[in-house]
């Protein structure tokens, strides 16, 4: 994995393509455990394209001087975002 928090990614390359591209990240929080909302795309081998973006959330825990994934919620569609945000953002507006 990786010792600096920045330095992670969901870049992943096979054969010379990034199947999945990284586009953003925001670190939510730092520490012995991190969050990271990444925002990305998947290679379309038929198409010969990047899909449409998708978001995922993921927990790291730093050990032994490198972080390594304890979990992660990938979110599907542009619609599953909204309802997230839609969600938090009602329930803060409660607060």
């Amino acid at each position: 994995m990786t010792e600096k928090v920045e330095d992670l990614t969901v870049t992943y390359t096979e054969d010379g393509i990034d199947t999945t591209h990284e586009l953003d990240k925001v670190i939510l929080s730092k520490g012995s455990w991190t969050t990271i909302i990444f925002r990305y795309q998947e290679w379309d081998r038929t198409k010969g394209e990047y899909g449409a973006d998708k978001y995922t959330i993921r927990r790291y825990q730093k050990r032994g001087g490198e972080y390594r994934q304890q979990s992660k919620f990938n979110i599907s569609s542009r619609a599953q975002a909204q309802g997230l945000i839609d969600a938090l953002q009602g329930w803060i507006a409660e607060e």
